[in-house]
């Protein structure tokens, strides 16, 4: 009977973890939640301000993004510490599409921008109820690693304009450097220095000022929330120094202006065909691309804490958060990489640590926004060039250039296709790529020449192993199993071998590797055995395994092949034809 009622709570909690954390919440893990809730919150202030700006969005809408989406992640998210939010690449995904359609700064804009969140939920929602979050393994790491790259340098160059100061018209990346280089004449000298020393500083908050606390023997627990502060605290001195110097007069620092308090209405997307088709495209992109880079870093936190993620519960999790930032006043939102870590690292235990820094934002929207009027744009921009230019992974691309060239040329066609012709050509592209090299290597695969160890019933590529051999017989392993797509390939493999061995009485195909026959490989099999009887060749199978005998048998292939042919070893095969 207690069973019986803990079932349905149990299976409840499978889409709702919050039941399961929620109900046996521990008060000791409170500390390290509102820890990590506040430290997030101090990151992610200016982060979604930034990223809002990235997005052609006004600031509100990256804290509105911020708000409610958090509080359904921490109620809906498998992950007990992902920090869920505004980022940017996802924001210069959303400028790239809504751009097209509408100006930036309009109604428009900003609906068009609700509209497209809206998809990505439900895309994302649907995939996880579905349970197709496999669909996401067809962007690859090297494809992944060649996005992020490019959409980093796409994402820091189009802040230049803020950077230096000066007006430029929306361009692609080529267009865009030339365009900052040629006018960097018009530059105006104290936006530039604002946001220089913004870079600085957050760069030895990044890189130098932790290893000095540690040095001096300041507690982790201490150093974590002063080295992330770096932002908020430039955001400050910007801040300051623009208001007491009245340097968005005198020196023509662009400023954010008038931040509307208080939380965001309600609001729905537009449900138009139209519009809808015209966003899909991209919504598909953003869908794929945020699910992976959040599973990503989810996982990676997971497996440290010995803790379980699911991937189907992920997408269901973060289908209802963009939902809610849509029908919240923000836009797309997914997992960010560096407030998970920074959440993680700063002790957080469940989902309530995400709330907490929903509800610091939530207090910030409705008493702060007045002293963010005269926050200069460089110090944005500065934040987001920091954190972007840290995304492109010239470690990657090394390591897949000692591995494996095609991966990394898998790599440089998304790279540059996507600073060439933008993200989502981009992506396409390099998925394209990747599945055109995992065509062409499952049409190609590996064969090897098998020989005996001497004085043992061990059989190893005689290509790379000191064997034995019998001219008599030749034994050939393929490295993957048979399919419409190779099975030309083996045979044309097997023809060239026997021509080079006029003293060939015998062809063994061990299939330790193959896993599966498809209906082209049987007859293939069937064609090869006729040309090699027509040759004086008998042919052996050997080692096949169990399931795909029997639908051998069932289909009367053994009846003329002769199961006396098929041997459960290659050794056996070997003792049968008399050359042990």
């Amino acid at each position: 009977m207690f069973a019986n009622k803990m079932k349905p709570r149990f299976a409840l909690s499978r889409y709702i973890p919050i039941l399961k954390w929620g109900t046996h919440y521990h008060r000791a893990d409170l500390p390290h939640d509102l820890l990590a809730g506040i430290i997030v919150a101090i990151m992610l202030v200016p982060q979604g301000m930034a990223y809002a700006l990235l997005a052609g969005l006004p600031p509100q809408v990256g804290l509105y993004a911020s708000i409610l989406p958090l509080i359904v992640y921490g109620i809906f998210g498998s992950s007990r510490v992902l920090g869920v939010g505004p980022v940017a690449i996802v924001s210069i995904l959303v400028a790239s599409a809504v751009g097209g359609f509408a100006q930036s700064g309009t109604v428009d804009y900003l609906q068009l921008a609700l509209t497209l969140a809206f998809l990505v939920g439900i895309i994302q929602l649907g995939m996880g109820l579905f349970r197709v979050g496999f669909l996401v393994n067809f962007i690859s790491h090297p494809v992944l690693a060649g996005f992020t790259s490019g959409a980093s340098l796409i994402i820091g160059f189009s802040q230049l304009k803020h950077l230096l100061g000066i007006d430029m018209p929306r361009m692609e990346f080529f267009e865009t450097v030339t365009y900052a280089l040629t006018h960097a004449n018009e530059a105006d000298p104290v936006t530039v220095m604002l946001g220089v020393l913004s870079i600085a500083m957050l760069l030895y908050f990044k890189f130098v000022l932790g290893g000095q606390l540690e040095r001096a023997g300041v507690r982790h627990a201490i150093a974590i929330p002063i080295t992330k502060s770096a932002p908020l605290l430039i955001v400050l001195l910007g801040t300051t120094a623009v208001y007491f110097f009245n340097l968005n007069e005198s020196a023509s620092v662009q400023i954010v202006g008038n931040v509307p308090a208080g939380l965001p209405p309600l609001t729905m997307p537009t449900m138009e065909i139209g519009t809808i088709s015209n966003l899909l495209p991209t919504a598909f992109i953003i869908s794929f691309v945020s699910f992976v880079e959040s599973i990503s870093v989810a996982k990676a936190l997971a497996a440290k804490e010995r803790q379980r993620v699911s991937p189907n519960q992920e997408l269901i999790a973060l289908g209802l958060t963009n939902c809610a930032s849509a029908m919240s006043g923000g836009y797309s939102v997914t997992g960010s990489f560096s407030r998970s870590v920074v959440n993680y690292d700063a002790g957080a235990k469940t989902g309530l640590a995400s709330m907490i820094t929903a509800v610091i934002i939530g207090l910030t929207v409705i008493f702060l926004t007045p002293l963010f009027y005269y926050l200069p744009k460089s110090l944005l921009a500065s934040i987001i060039m920091v954190a972007v230019f840290g995304l492109v992974d010239i470690k990657t691309f090394r390591f897949m250039w000692q591995y494996n060239k095609e991966d990394a040329f898998s790599m440089i066609i998304t790279f540059v296709t996507v600073l060439w012709w933008g993200i989502e050509k981009g992506v396409l592209v390099g998925v394209g790529s990747e599945i055109l090299l995992f065509v062409w290597h499952a049409s190609r695969p590996h064969i090897a020449v098998m020989g005996r160890m001497p004085n043992r019933d061990i059989y190893l590529n005689a290509a790379r192993h000191d064997v034995i051999t019998c001219d008599r017989v030749l034994a050939l392993r393929i490295d993957q199993s048979l399919y419409f797509a190779n099975v030309q390939y083996l045979e044309d493999a097997v023809f060239r071998w026997l021509q080079k061995c006029p003293n060939m009485q015998h062809f063994v195909l061990i299939c330790t590797a193959i896993n599966s026959i498809d209906a082209s490989g049987l007859v293939m099999l069937e064609s090869l055995q006729h040309s090699l009887d027509e040759a004086g060749v008998t042919f052996h199978l050997a080692a096949l395994k169990g399931p795909i005998k029997d639908r051998m048998i069932k289909v009367g292939f053994t009846d003329e092949f002769g199961i006396e042919h098929i041997h459960k070893t290659t050794h056996e095969a070997m003792v049968v034809i008399g050359c042990e």
